[in-house]
């Protein structure tokens, strides 16, 4: 009997979802941590010459870098998880994300090195783009291809759970650093000891990753000797469509989300002059309802398809943020929270079914490759330019409602490469 027929014990089954959710949870946390550092301190440490709004910008476009270098990542990392296993690759992008978090809490400012410190700044974020790049492919194949195949879309969830993980972490962290400090301290040695952290959260991660086992859809393309030999020109020639409608069903989740826990709080803290605990909190809050809520909307995904569940969230999140500015324009701490909340609810039902719903359009042979690529490239044209489009609508019209119409704009996007895709919640992987 093939090994693609029989099915794994539940008990791997959830070592596996624990490896993949605590390893996306660190590379996450590494994310969040420089994202909302670059909105709070790295204008004033890497680019204190320039007005707070212009250092700001600068400051995201160097979070914008890691964005450019994930598809770089999803190519090299998706080839060799398609040619040798989604298990060793995945090891290796969780050490390259933590190596390069813990230098950058080393990383000397502007004030001691000079120019060098953007530069280096740039080049450490930039191997973050490396890491996360391979990272998601592997974690959601991992899962995906290990379970059984009417829980797809919920196993393949709990790799989107990292993101609200890390984001609590990241957020929690920062908020405590900024409790215990003064202003003065948390920008001269506070904001540090979040990225250091991250070295001792790398080797815990590392520990659960080397005691699972390989996929058991790799493993079985392994043993028939059927696997591509050069998975990402194969997935390019064969699949190219598969590949646009990932772009473009990724990228309207990707601006609404950096939307609306990136930007956030540049436009609370700098626009509106409110403490950026305001925006720190909300988003912790709305984190941790997301942790809930992605698994339970890939469940739905299961049960009533990938699409109608995408499709909501979409089309609510669309809806939503014509409110969730006005909100936050009341600077009250309650109403900027609620709007939060419910931003991240309609984000999670995409969310949720989005790592299935990718990964299920392409064969295994090629699957690390074709996911990835899809992902990834969605990421620069989202989560990379979206803080940097919401910070120039906002210098350039003085009024929130351009960042709006943007979100909205792309999501439609969203909405129609979801509908042109196939419904595939039911597809059979071993096929």
């Amino acid at each position: 009997m093939s090994t693609s027929t029989t099915a794994p014990p539940q008990s791997s089954v959830r070592r596996v979802i624990l490896a993949s959710l605590v390893g996306t949870s660190l590379e996450w946390y590494d994310v969040f941590i420089y994202g909302t550092a670059a909105a709070l301190v790295f204008n004033k440490l890497f680019f204190p010459s320039f007005e707070p709004l212009v250092g700001t910008l600068l400051a995201f476009t160097t979070y914008a870098v890691g964005f450019i270098a994930r598809p770089l990542g999803g190519v090299v990392f998706g080839h060799y998880g398609d040619k040798l296993g989604r298990k060793n690759v995945l090891v290796v992008t969780l050490l390259l994300m933590g190596i390069a978090t813990f230098l950058i809490g080393v990383l000397p400012t502007y004030a001691a090195i000079g120019v060098w410190a953007p530069i280096l700044l740039v080049l450490l974020r930039f191997v973050q783009g490396l890491g996360l790049g391979g990272e998601w492919g592997g974690a959601v194949l991992m899962t995906l291809e290990s379970g059984q195949a009417n829980r797809r879309g919920l196993n393949a969830s709990w790799p989107q759970v990292g993101v609200p993980i890390g984001l609590l972490l990241a957020n929690g962290i920062l908020s405590l650093m900024g409790a215990v400090t003064s202003d003065t301290a948390f920008l001269s040695w506070g904001w540090r000891v979040p990225f250091l952290l991250s070295g001792l959260l790398v080797v815990v991660g590392l520990w659960i990753r080397l005691t699972i086992a390989e996929s058991p859809l790799f493993q079985a393309v392994e043993a028939d000797d059927t696997r591509a030999r050069a998975p990402i020109v194969e997935v390019v020639r064969r699949y190219p469509k598969q590949i646009l409608l990932a772009i473009g069903a990724r990228v309207g989740v990707d601006v609404a989300f950096y939307t609306f826990v990136l930007f956030i709080t540049t436009y609370i803290a700098t626009y509106l002059g409110l403490p950026r605990n305001y925006a720190l909190n909300a988003v912790l809050i709305a984190a941790a309802c997301q942790v809930l809520l992605i698994p339970w909307f890939g469940r739905l995904s299961d049960r009533y398809g990938r699409r109608p569940v995408y499709l909501f969230g979409a089309v609510g999140a669309a809806i939503w943020v014509l409110a969730f500015f006005p909100l936050l324009d009341t600077g009250r701490f309650a109403l900027i929270t609620l709007a939060t909340v419910i931003a991240l609810f309609f984000h999670a039902a995409m969310y949720g079914p989005q790592a299935a719903f990718i990964a299920e359009m392409f064969p295994t042979k090629v699957r690390y490759s074709g996911a990835s690529m899809g992902y990834q490239l969605a990421g620069i044209l989202g989560g990379a330019l979206a803080p940097i489009i919401s910070v120039a609508l906002l210098d350039r019209y003085d009024t929130s409602l351009a960042v709006s119409l943007y979100v909205v704009v792309v999501l439609a996007v969203t909405v129609v490469c979801v509908l042109a895709a196939p419904e595939s919640a039911r597809a059979d992987l071993r096929a």
